[in-house]
């Protein structure tokens, strides 16, 4: 029973960070987006996912509802023009939809790889852990494997992830992307990615 309950909690998690995304990205799309406009739209994707049969409340309210939600969270803004009110995503909102997209990034595996290494090296104060945490955090989350502390490699292309990660966490300067064409020892880096 408490697996039951568990599981619903979790889809319910689930639905509602996919449609404060929807949201997010709908205003971020759109730059200033009227409310009129906007509220429409989320309900014809929030039907698209779960459809109209599915659903124990009306997802006109549903919508409307999450988006004085993230008014009051601080990443959305109201502004009235000629008696209409519009949507502005605010830099605490574009955060919160980088955020998203960076759990949503994959890095593509080609169809065979080019023999280079990607490596990540990033040099960020000890006052800073808990960024360099998250860094590391979202390094593994994405495949990479630690060389060292602060020297990740990977065997794809993924410069555009990085830039992403580098805009979220704010640390242009501190993080460094190469491609390596030769990597000393790197046999048992093959091995960890099932290159050999």
């Amino acid at each position: 029973m408490k697996k039951d309950a568990n599981a619903k909690t979790k889809e319910a998690t689930i639905k509602t960070i996919k449609i404060v995304k929807i949201i997010l990205d709908l205003a971020a799309g759109a730059g200033l987006v009227s409310m009129a406009a906007l509220a429409p739209n989320a309900v014809q994707c929030i039907e698209m996912f779960w459809g109209k049969d599915k659903r124990s409340y009306s997802s006109r309210y549903y919508v409307k509802n999450m988006i004085y939600k993230l008014k009051s969270r601080g990443l959305i803004n109201f502004e009235n023009k000629d008696g209409k009110t519009f949507l502005r995503l605010t830099d605490r909102g574009q955060k919160e939809l980088l955020k998203y997209q960076l759990r949503e990034k994959m890095i593509k595996k080609p169809r065979k790889w080019d023999n280079k290494w990607r490596v990540i090296i990033f040099d960020i104060e000890e006052q800073a852990r808990n960024l360099r945490d998250g860094l590391r955090m979202e390094l593994a989350n994405l495949g990479f494997v630690r060389l060292q502390n602060s020297v990740w490699v990977h065997p794809y292309e993924c410069e555009d992830v990085i830039a992403m990660i580098k805009t979220y966490f704010g640390i242009g300067k501190d993080v460094l992307y190469m491609t390596v064409e030769k990597m000393e020892n790197d046999k048992w880096l093959k091995e960890e990615f099932g290159l050999i």
